[in-house]
């Protein structure tokens, strides 16, 4: 008998894109957008916050275009209009009129941009580790988008990833390793940011104008030391969005969500009910 994949969820053609989703819970709508990573899914990324939030809310959790298991159309262009037409069309599709948005790095940057494009879909907007403003790429982003399938990569990358050297085993370098290398996943994934770099993170950017007109009430998180995407870029959006709160965590890498998970959890929850 195969174990059943906790990476597969439901599916629902978003945009025309059949798309991966998880869901669980019931109550007012919140929606997981995962980051960047080789090999990422919804639930790699959200798998010990989806239980907490669900709680009190109904949590969707999609694989975009391009990562997970959702579908990857021919001649598919992966860009912020077309990642932003999928989630708005995952709203459409699931019959969910305003929803809060959580998004985690490059997830941050598409939760901003359809809060500033779409601001009647989103009720309030929590931003982690956030892309979506104007910085220097860094060397630890460059690596992860650069990345090729390799075990000793992996590693690399989850020291890069991770503030606790604790996290970074052999066992889940292992996991993400096989997860980068499924069908399909690495052939997408180095064709959405080729060197040079700097351009893909100049096109996730919402101009300052439009962050600043942003009228739902929006949470930042950021790790002190995060290596991926530097602490400035929360500062940045503490400046300019208008009703706004940070929160840094202290000895804390790019995953707070993984390496502070209760308190993570804890936070937004608190934040999306209050």
């Amino acid at each position: 008998m195969t174990a059943p994949r906790p990476e597969l969820g439901s599916t629902v053609v978003a945009a025309g894109i059949s798309t991966n989703y998880l869901h669980a819970g019931s109550g007012d709508p919140v929606v997981l957008l995962h980051g960047s990573g080789p090999g990422v899914t919804a639930y790699a990324n959200w798998r010990l916050t989806i239980p907490v939030l669900s709680q009190q809310l109904a949590v969707y959790a999609p694989d975009l275009v391009g990562f997970g298991f959702t579908e990857r159309p021919d001649g598919v262009d992966y860009s912020m209009d077309t990642w932003v037409g999928q989630v708005v069309g995952f709203l459409d599709a699931l019959g969910l009129g305003k929803v809060a948005l959580v998004g985690n790095s490059f997830g941050g940057a598409l939760a901003l941009r359809v809060a500033a494009r779409h601001p009647d879909r989103v009720s309030r907007l929590v931003l982690m580790g956030s892309v979506g403003v104007p910085f220097e790429i860094t060397d630890g982003l460059d690596r992860v988008w650069g990345y090729e399938p390799s075990l000793e990569s992996m590693r690399e990358l989850l020291g890069i990833f991770a503030h606790s050297r604790e996290l970074v085993t052999d066992e889940l370098a292992q996991v993400r390793y096989e997860a980068s290398i499924q069908p399909g996943f690495q052939e997408s994934f180095s064709a959405m940011f080729p060197a040079p770099r700097q351009r893909w993170v100049d096109a996730m950017v919402t101009p300052d104008d439009e962050i600043a007109r942003l009228p739902q009430p929006t949470l930042v998180v950021h790790g002190r030391e995060d290596q991926v995407i530097p602490l400035s870029n929360a500062l940045h959006l503490l400046d300019v969005v208008p009703d706004v709160r940070l929160h840094v965590f202290g000895r804390c890498g790019h995953w707070t969500q993984i390496e502070h998970a209760a308190a993570f959890s804890r936070l937004v929850l608190d934040f999306l009910t209050e």
